[in-house]
């Protein structure tokens, strides 16, 4: 599993794509962060604009690493090679996975500056945004998982481009109030369940530095439960 993860994190620096979006990633949550976010004229020292923009931002970026994970591998014809070598099937799926939560979390540290920033300009409580910084992992995470099972579905990472971008946004706007309010006037019955499920809702808890067992949980339940779907998935791909 870990020599899985270490080729496949080479890879994403073998290739333009790992630079790419580590630039795209910076420059844009600097840019949103002090111009949307009103960085300066909120006169807070805290993160609080950057953690609300990194879920969004995520939404796009993850799936364009997702979205070569499988694909890849099908259309290339390398997948089968790769589910030959001595390692069991679900070593492979958890090593892909592991490789680019990797990378995302590099991509994390390296918006470091912007710590640095607002502990120059004030006294933030840094424990409310090592407590944000993880919640960005595990939001992270699950798009990653969820990207990871749909790339699995086809040979075109386009279109596992575009589905894990839908599957993604689902999930992070089924707990805002225009779905919730929807809901609870026309199928109550999913008000309440769109709000569990939201990865939106289930971060901002940890934004305010609220780190929950229940959100925890709820992320680990659902990253292993798309990378149990990915396992499935190619299970069946190859029986086919």
């Amino acid at each position: 599993m870990i020599s899985v993860a270490r080729r496949e994190l080479a890879g994403y620096f073998a290739t333009p794509v790992a630079y790419v979006f580590i630039v795209i990633f910076l420059v844009m949550t600097g840019a949103l962060t002090f111009t949307l976010g009103n960085f300066f004229a909120r006169g807070q020292a805290d993160l609080n604009p950057f953690f609300g923009f990194v879920p969004w931002l995520f939404l796009f970026l993850v799936p364009a690493l997702t979205m070569r994970l499988w694909a890849e591998e099908r259309r290339l014809g390398t997948i089968e090679l790769l589910l030959t070598l001595p390692i069991a099937q679900w070593q492979a799926v958890v090593g892909k996975f592991l490789a680019a939560w990797a990378f995302c979390g590099i991509a994390l540290m390296l918006t470091f500056p912007l710590w640095l920033t607002v502990n120059y300009l004030g006294e933030p409580d840094n424990g409310v945004i090592l407590a944000g910084y993880a919640g960005c992992l595990l939001v992270a995470g699950a798009y990653l998982a969820l990207g990871a099972a749909i790339s699995a579905l086809t040979k075109n990472q386009v279109v596992a481009f575009v589905l894990a971008v839908a599957g993604c946004f689902i999930f992070a706007a089924a707990g805002s109030p225009v779905v919730t309010n929807f809901l609870s006037t026309n199928i109550p019955q999913l008000a309440d369940l769109a709000r569990a499920v939201s990865v939106a809702d289930r971060f901002s808890g940890f934004t305010r530095g609220v780190v929950s067992a229940r959100d925890v949980v709820f992320f680990a339940s659902f990253i292993g439960f798309w990378l149990f779907v990915n396992n499935v998935v190619l299970d069946h791909r190859k029986a086919d």
